[in-house]
């Protein structure tokens, strides 16, 4: 069809485990040369044993497998999935940068990528440099580069340091510019990772402004990788899911984000002495709608349903945030506030009130904590992966404290009702 732009057909990506060679040339020569003999291998190590059959089929990791689909031109198309599932895995292929397995790849247009902090860019060279490298790189000419310069630094906002080398600019400043170049300049298809969670809230509601313009109005083809599902479901008509390398559904972003949302396929770890368990979260806003997913800097409410099976005293309860990296972000311990209560046995709900989610938008994993008087009653680890995003009502200007790598004071109110028998 004239109007597809990407078209892949069984597509398959599988990686090799281990060493793939000796180190030296005439080692794996000698390798080879065993091999073909019907000899053992020679660089064996002690202990290992050579078995054809088996080994080889342990030693390879399949990233992607039998991957289909057809995207039309000016499609902005989300993908999303749980890390490891293989969604930068496929973009790189995609982009070219690591060829296939097995499987056909066939597109029409231009392709511009943005896969990491500073993709294409040499960091001896200048900002200025960069953007003609780049759009050099992409098959620009020199005078379609010229053209938008100025408006690829205006958008990047690195007037001041345009002629500095890329190696002295901060992340931010790096992501900032890569994604300045990668949208402005004239290529029909853009492939954006899950780099924008490198800049700041104002930025990301730019960036995905700014591709949002260019799918629509010059009809460019978006392929855009990110955990934030207010992001998919704002910028992106389709969604594609991906389960450990395998495509499970490829439909409208409405119907495939509750589907990645509701999978529960990862076990949380449990530990602690049992007598109270946490069943399940709701999320809600301030008129009592449940969300499926949390916005930023926004007025939100997080239900814990609880069970008590025996009396407990002096019981505190704990809602952590982890990030992607499983860094503690945030925590919100119902004994900051000098707050304990006494447990009689049956069903109980906890209510979390945070007025300001401080949080920037991304994917998170929920950690539950009871104690008692410094005894663990129950702790579990992923229990929730939530994500949070931005919506027209967040603030321009973030002025309350936020952070990705540090613990951090968090205002909240809890509150324990004992459920009617």
């Amino acid at each position: 069809m004239q109007n597809i732009a990407i078209k892949v057909e069984n597509l398959s990506k599988a990686y090799q485990l281990g060493e793939i060679g000796t180190g030296t040339i005439s080692k794996d020569l000698a390798r080879w040369y065993a091999r073909i003999q019907g000899k053992e291998d020679p660089f064996l190590r002690i202990g290992e044993t050579h078995e054809r059959a088996n080994k080889r089929n342990l030693d390879v990791v399949w990233s992607l497998k039998d991957i289909s689909f057809e995207i039309e031109k000016g499609d902005t198309v989300g993908i999303i999935g749980r890390n490891g599932a293989g969604k930068s895995t496929l973009l790189k292929v995609l982009s070219r940068v690591t060829s296939p397995t097995t499987g056909r790849i066939t597109g029409k247009g231009r392709i511009a990528s943005l896969l990491e902090v500073g993709t294409g860019f040499h960091p001896e060279l200048t900002g200025r440099e960069n953007i003609y490298l780049n759009g050099s790189i992409l098959g620009m000419r020199k005078k379609e580069i010229a053209r938008k310069f100025d408006e690829i630094v205006d958008f990047a906002g690195v007037e001041r340091y345009i002629d500095t080398p890329v190696k002295r600019y901060s992340s931010g400043m790096y992501v900032r510019l890569a994604f300045a170049v990668a949208a402005h300049l004239e290529s029909e298809i853009l492939f954006v990772d899950e780099v924008l969670a490198v800049g700041d809230a104002e930025f990301q509601r730019k960036c995905l402004g700014k591709m949002n313009e260019v799918s629509k109005s010059e009809g460019k083809t978006i392929l855009f990788v990110s955990h934030s599902m207010d992001s998919i479901h704002s910028l992106c008509r389709k969604s594609i899911l991906l389960k450990h390398g395998q495509m499970h559904c490829f439909d409208a972003s409405e119907k495939v984000i509750p589907l990645y949302l509701s999978d529960n396929e990862v076990m949380p770890k449990k530990s602690g002495t049992g007598e109270i368990n946490v069943s399940s979260l709701t999320l809600r806003d301030k008129n009592g709608n449940n969300l499926d997913f949390l916005n930023a800097y926004q007025e939100v409410y997080l239900s814990l349903n609880v069970h008590c099976k025996v009396p407990v005293k002096d019981v505190s309860f704990a809602l952590c945030f982890n990030n992607i990296h499983k860094l503690r972000v945030c925590s919100l311990w119902t004994n900051f506030t000098d707050k304990t209560y006494n447990l009689e046995p049956g069903d109980y709900t906890l209510i979390y009130k945070i007025p300001t989610l401080n949080l920037i938008p991304g994917s998170y994993e929920l950690v539950t904590y009871i104690e008692s008087k410094s005894r663990v009653i129950e702790r579990i680890d992923d229990f929730k992966e939530i994500t949070v995003g931005l919506n027209q009502d967040s603030p321009k200007r973030i002025t309350e404290p936020i952070s990705t790598t540090g613990v951090y004071w968090q205002n909240f109110t809890a509150e324990l009702h004992r459920n009617n028998a």
